[in-house]
């Protein structure tokens, strides 16, 4: 049991203990964001600017630059997505859960490819293009900038990306030594596929 413990949390022998609790608190306000993004809750952006703004202090120092830009862009996109979420004519929501349009598929296209190219200038720029986990960062990063973007339009495909962005991240950040962060990846894969599956039931009944 011991031996099990210590592979799983060893690495955090080396980490301020405010550190190792701010990682915790940021994990499980993602917990709720996801949780409400499946509920289709306007909760999802509070909670889920308060893990960013937490995981964006933390990947700073631990300079993994990819993961920190992302969850800078999710604290923008919530702001967005909390604007865009509550927008309602005469009684009625605006921008309710639907399918991804023609237009919307070729922007998420060229938010993925400029996604791409940034974060490798940015690798590049400050000399971390040193390991393999640099290509790993680069393009979950792509995938969740996507995700993102489309979950504030309230668009069914956000799941899509979400799932296969999870599923990279639990080994990639297990990898890395954050043992609760992988935790909060293999949970959100479930809560996403979940999420994909409630909002087709919505569409359904909706149609």
């Amino acid at each position: 049991m011991n031996q099990i413990f210590d592979f799983l949390f060893s690495q955090y022998s080396e980490y301020a203990t405010i550190d190792i609790w701010l990682e915790i608190i940021a994990v499980i306000f993602g917990f709720l964001s996801v949780w409400y993004s499946k509920q289709n809750k306007i909760w999802v952006f509070p909670t889920g600017m308060i893990s960013t703004a937490i995981f964006v202090y933390l990947l700073f120092k631990w300079e993994l630059l990819g993961d920190m830009m992302i969850n800078g862009y999710y604290f923008i996109m919530s702001v967005y997505g909390w604007f865009i979420w509550t927008q309602t004519k005469d009684g009625q929501v605006v921008h309710p859960i639907s399918r991804t349009t023609l237009k919307e598929k070729k922007i998420s296209i060229a938010i993925f490819t400029a996604t791409l190219l940034f974060v490798y200038l940015v690798y590049v720029t400050f000399n971390k293009w040193t390991h393999w986990t640099a290509y790993v960062d680069t393009f979950t990063t792509a995938i969740f900038f996507v995700g993102m973007w489309l979950m504030a339009r309230r668009k069914i495909e956000n799941w899509v990306y979400w799932i296969i962005g999870d599923i990279i991240s639990v080994p990639l950040y297990f990898y890395k030594g954050f043992t609760f962060t992988s935790f909060q990846y293999l949970i959100f894969t479930f809560i996403a596929i979940a999420g994909y599956i409630a909002w087709k039931k919505h569409l359904r009944n909706n149609q």
